[in-house]
């Protein structure tokens, strides 16, 4: 089908920054430009302490380098060790990592280290399941742009932690056209995607990553599918389509012999991902992969 897919996030530089700018916000809101007062008033200085990290109940590990992000952010005397991987499936009781050093420091640092891990590994774990309902098809799971405001690299991360493939990053890296597209420049279908291949071709000087961008169209309909397939986008997104009429749109496609493929997108649930895969689907949009998702429960057990 399409010969490139959308920029796949990874934990490298840029996830890095943006992680660092919100594990700095999460510690001004804890600590404004003052001090742990009930820890500092009770807490010896000097005192060292061991802890684990347990999980609460099974689900899927992401976020063990923003963990770390928050240890070293917070200038922390804290040796932090993971024990498992990002994307490891884990059980009840399991063990993610162990952190020892100052007890002032696990003490303070102890809630953002928890809610960032908690948050990306719910998102994972969320995902997962998704994935497992299709695991029997070809087809593949995506997330949206639905995604926490500042979180959207941390968070298409987990999902990739979770088995999912990352949709475009933001508006900057491939193009999605839409209804309001449309009628704001008054186009029909095929030529608004003549008219976005032109203009990708005319920005690849300024910005060669250009030349692979993606060019996506949304269909409602069946008719809308035929018209934009003869200018073959690179993914056609059948929005809030049946299953019958996705069946009916793959084959639409196949017997055009065109390579588009064919993304369904619009209230897609758990209840209904399996379904929607067995019409011979390409991919799989769902937003729920990042604003729906609930944090895994992880907490901070000492040891004696």
């Amino acid at each position: 089908m399409t010969r490139n897919d959308f920029k796949q996030v990874t934990w490298d530089a840029e996830t890095l920054d943006d992680c660092r700018q919100l594990v700095r916000l999460a510690i001004r809101e804890d600590l404004g430009r003052g001090l742990d007062l009930t820890t500092v008033a009770l807490v010896p200085y000097d005192s060292r302490g061991r802890a684990a990290i347990v999980s609460r109940e099974p689900g899927v590990i992401a976020g063990l380098p923003a963990a770390e992000c928050v240890l070293r952010e917070m200038n922390t005397d804290i040796e932090w060790s993971a024990l498992v991987e990002d994307g490891t499936q884990i059980e009840r009781g399991s063990t993610v990592a162990t952190l020892s050093g100052s007890t002032r420091d696990l003490l303070t640092a102890e809630r953002p280290v928890l809610n960032f891990l908690g948050k990306l590994s719910g998102i994972a774990s969320l995902t997962r399941r998704y994935v497992d309902q299709v695991a029997h098809t070809p087809a593949k799971i995506y997330d949206t742009r639905k995604t926490t405001p500042g979180w959207r690299r941390l968070e298409k991360y987990a999902v990739r932690c979770g088995g999912g493939t990352n949709h475009r990053t933001g508006l900057f890296d491939a193009i999605l056209i839409k209804d309001n597209h449309l009628a704001q420049g008054n186009w029909n279908l095929a030529e608004a995607i003549v008219a976005a291949r032109k203009f990708l071709r005319q920005q690849q000087d300024a910005n060669p990553n250009l030349a692979d961008a993606i060019v996506e169209i949304e269909v409602d309909t069946l008719e809308q599918l035929a018209e934009a397939l003869q200018a073959t986008p690179d993914i056609a997104l059948l929005d809030n389509m049946t299953c019958e009429q996705l069946s009916a749109a793959v084959r639409q496609r196949d017997a055009a012999s065109a390579v588009t493929e064919l993304e369904a997108s619009g209230g897609i649930t758990i209840e209904t991902i399996r379904s929607v895969a067995e019409t011979g689907i390409d991919r799989i949009s769902v937003g729920a992969l990042t604003h729906s998702a609930i944090g895994l429960d992880l907490g901070l057990d000492w040891s004696d």
